[in-house]
């Protein structure tokens, strides 16, 4: 049984692709970061090199994985319990993001730690529309759109608790959906009022994300309307699964998203090591 780390994402994919997907659902996270790394380079996410890692169990199988892209948390997948504490002799974690029960195993390891944020995953079942649909229509964004977006980008990142000055990264994450068509703005009355992306599709998965509405737009029923629209199209598509991550202390996006379909599959925690200020 042991951990095997490595910077090179081809590397990672040869060993631990198999094995991730089994469980494509699950390891969305692992599949877009991949991606990314691939498409842009290990510095996608910010000046450190990124640490990709995989367990192998007593049987010689890989049964987990680590994704690691600072400043962001380290991203754990489905680790059995006897791999946490090799993991933790390993490497110097002080910010993860896990299922629950591995998040706790993880936060043992420290002499004190908080809780930063629980997240669940969704999976969309029978899409149901909002009914009736708010005023409206959904369209591509477009280059003109690039200043708002780009604003909205900042807006959302403060919303859920990141930077908003990560400038670089947000023009290069509005440039390439809008080239790409996988930015969805909601328009009323000639006015974009939300807006909804979606990731690119691997392994049959696509994964809905950011979702924006500016305050003074909210609670009129756009970001249901535009999130469902960008569910069906990914499905039109061909993604064999369509999936959302949710805050779960908005209980507001959280009951969004199910009643147009979305349905619990896992929730997740992020945790800190309090003595890092991470």
């Amino acid at each position: 049984m042991t951990w095997t780390f490595t910077d090179d994402v081809d590397v990672f994919l040869d060993a631990a692709g198999p094995w991730l997907t089994t469980r494509p659902a699950e390891s969305t996270v692992v599949w877009t970061v991949t991606a990314a790394l691939r498409r842009h380079g290990p510095h996608a996410y910010g000046d450190h090199d990124p640490v990709l890692g995989w367990w192998r169990g007593a049987d010689g199988e890989v049964a987990g994985t680590l994704v690691h892209t600072p400043p962001h948390p380290a991203s754990l997948n489905g680790l059995p319990p006897e791999a946490v504490a090799p993991l933790m002799a390993a490497r110097r974690l002080t910010l993860v993001n896990a299922d629950r029960a591995t998040a706790v195993a993880v936060a043992a390891h420290w002499p004190g730690h908080r809780v930063v944020e629980e997240l669940r995953l969704y999976r969309l079942g029978e899409l149901a529309p909002p009914s009736p649909a708010p005023g409206g229509r959904a369209r591509p964004a477009t280059p003109a759109d690039r200043d708002l977006l780009l604003r909205w980008y900042a807006a959302f990142a403060v919303d859920i608790g990141g930077p908003a000055g990560r400038v670089g990264y947000h023009a290069r994450a509005v440039d390439e959906r809008t080239a790409e068509g996988r930015l969805t703005l909601w328009e009323h009355d000639g006015v974009p009022v939300s807006m909804a992306g979606i990731s690119p599709r691997t392994a049959g998965t696509a994964r809905v994300a950011p979702v924006y509405t500016p305050p003074g737009h909210r609670g009129r029923g756009y970001a249901a309307a535009v999130t469902a629209e960008v569910s069906r199209a990914a499905r039109d598509a061909g993604a064999d699964e369509v999936l959302l991550f949710t805050d779960l202390a908005n209980p507001t996006s959280n009951g969004v998203y199910t009643r147009i379909g979305y349905r619990p599959l896992s929730d997740r925690l992020v945790v800190g090591a309090e003595d890092t200020g991470a």
